[in-house]
């Protein structure tokens, strides 16, 4: 167990996954942010330096159908869903999923999941 901060542990792990992860045209980045409150996906082509679309539960569309906020997994598969439609929507089938530094578990899981079912590929 590393004595670190949590904050500090995640941004360790995000640089170390950001060495090998990169969104090209052809297969961009889906990029997760969890805070306490809320969860944002962006869907980046990292080459040309520009978000392709982003979903996140601020969004006008999700923020009155969410009950409790955004800090569940309900709120989390509503954005996913929402992330790949609009990445749908533009073209892009398939993306490399970042998850930030966060761990493959609870509301990152449920978004990857909620994207995959939507009909992202990674």
């Amino acid at each position: 167990m590393s004595s670190l901060p949590r904050k500090q542990q995640t941004n360790k792990r995000h640089k170390r996954l950001r060495r090998t992860l990169a969104g090209t045209p052809d297969r961009p980045r889906l990029a997760i942010f969890r805070s306490n409150n809320h969860i944002y996906a962006q869907v980046i082509d990292d080459q040309a330096q520009n978000t392709i679309c982003a979903a996140s539960t601020l969004d006008k569309d999700l923020r009155t159908s969410l009950k409790a906020g955004g800090s569940n997994c309900d709120a989390s598969i509503a954005v996913g869903e929402l992330v790949a439609k609009r990445a749908l929507d533009k073209g892009i089938k398939k993306v490399v999923f970042d998850r930030g530094g966060n761990l493959y578990h609870g509301r990152v899981k449920a978004l990857a999941n909620a994207a995959r079912e939507a009909g992202l590929q990674f």
